[in-house]
């Protein structure tokens, strides 16, 4: 079963989790039913695939072992050889599901929530790496329950460790669960209203008509620019109603999952649309991979200037996002395009600070958020492979 793609599965989440909210309103702790929650929703998810529900139990052993190996080893060892190892193990169940269809091979890890779970994993790596866990313990449930956590297993929004387990371990009063009901239901309406009503309507009615089959637009151009418009909308309320969903979910068990989306077709810069759209991908991506290289490269000075370092970790870091989305060309030209928007904002915005031509006020601030907006749709545009065909 597909997680919030049907109303039985709202219907089953509502029963299994009654007994959750008693409890928060109680202001008693859930987090052990929560877990066990957590089991069985994921037995519906995958019990109709034999081989996803395998998958997915030796994949969680396998993170799960390399965590905890590496968390025992960190605490008085620090080899820079083990931890790239151990990262390159953790990442490469994920390479192959993403490798091996294009070889015409069969994959074992090809389950889904595959990204998500290992992105938890190489981050809890990551971060034992730095210190910030090595006097920390790594309860077995605990861990398992954060790799697992079923409301957001699938497709995000991405946690981290620490937050969510101060939340798992938090129990709330009275008071301060009526707000995390009030609040996950609320965001659990947002999502009918973004997934099952916008997005539906925008799909069925406009999107399945442009641009190869344009009843009213005549012009293959322009049926192409009506596609890049509404394509860029029907993508945001799809994915913004399934974030709304999981993070809803989340609340009612207790866990302030972090929001996903935050207005991105208003962003001012491309910057501020990464900050924007995706966080918890766009925030991973950014701490995990591009200030890692940024560090390591300032370290080894192996190139003094800080803007082409910079640059460099640019165009790493969304070519690899890029290629995470599949490794069909649109994705890869999706990706180095948004490096080159990046990299040319940074460009422009030195100039515009040194030379001040492009003032701050109201009205280059509307003017700013139209350029980036068709600067963005284009960029679905690529992503949709529309471009391509």
């Amino acid at each position: 079963m597909i997680p919030y793609g049907s109303f039985i599965f709202f219907f089953l989440i509502g029963i299994f989790l009654l007994p959750t909210i008693i409890l928060g309103l109680l202001g008693k702790s859930s987090k052990i039913y929560n877990m066990l929650v957590s089991i069985v929703i994921l037995a519906v998810i995958f019990g109709n695939s034999k081989t996803g529900a395998i998958s997915i139990i030796l994949f969680t052993i396998f993170q799960i072992a390399l965590i905890k190996g590496y968390h025992y080893y960190r605490k008085d060892r620090n080899n820079t050889v083990v931890f790239c190892t151990m990262v390159l193990m953790a990442i490469l169940p994920l390479v192959l599901v993403k490798v091996l269809p294009l070889l015409g091979l069969n994959h074992l890890f090809g389950f889904l929530g595959v990204s998500y779970i290992t992105f938890k994993a190489v981050q809890m790596i990551i971060e034992t790496r730095d210190g910030l866990m090595k006097k920390q313990t790594l309860p077995m449930g605990e861990l398992i329950y954060f790799l697992l956590f079923f409301p957001t297993v699938s497709s995000g929004p991405i946690d981290r460790w620490k937050r969510f387990e101060k939340d798992v371990n938090k129990t709330f009063s009275k008071e301060e669960y009526k707000e995390l009901l009030y609040l996950g239901i609320n965001s659990i309406f947002r999502g009918f209203l973004y997934k099952f009503i916008f997005a539906f309507l925008i799909y069925n009615k406009i999107l399945v008509y442009l641009p190869d089959h344009a009843t009213y637009i005549h012009s293959p151009f322009w049926a192409n620019v009506a596609y890049m418009y509404v394509y860029s909308v029907y993508l945001f309320f799809d994915f913004a109603g399934y974030s709304a969903f999981a993070i809803g979910v989340s609340y009612l068990m207790g866990v302030k999952t972090p929001e996903n989306f935050n207005m991105p077709f208003i962003s001012k810069n491309i910057k501020d649309f990464w900050n924007r759209w995706h966080m918890s991908l766009s925030f991973w991506f950014r701490d995990y991979v591009y200030m890692r290289f940024v560090f390591w490269m300032t370290k080894k000075k192996w190139i003094k200037n800080r803007y082409t370092v910079s640059n460099i970790g640019y165009f790493l870091l969304f070519f690899i996002m890029g290629i995470w989305h599949g490794l069909e060309w649109h994705f890869v030209i999706y990706g180095l395009y948004h490096a080159v928007l990046i990299v040319g904002y940074d460009y422009f915005d030195r100039w515009n600070r040194k030379h001040k031509l492009w003032p701050k006020n109201k009205w280059t601030h509307g003017v700013s958020v139209f350029i980036t907006f068709n600067f963005i749709c284009f960029g679905f545009y690529i992503f949709s492979g529309q471009l391509f065909k």
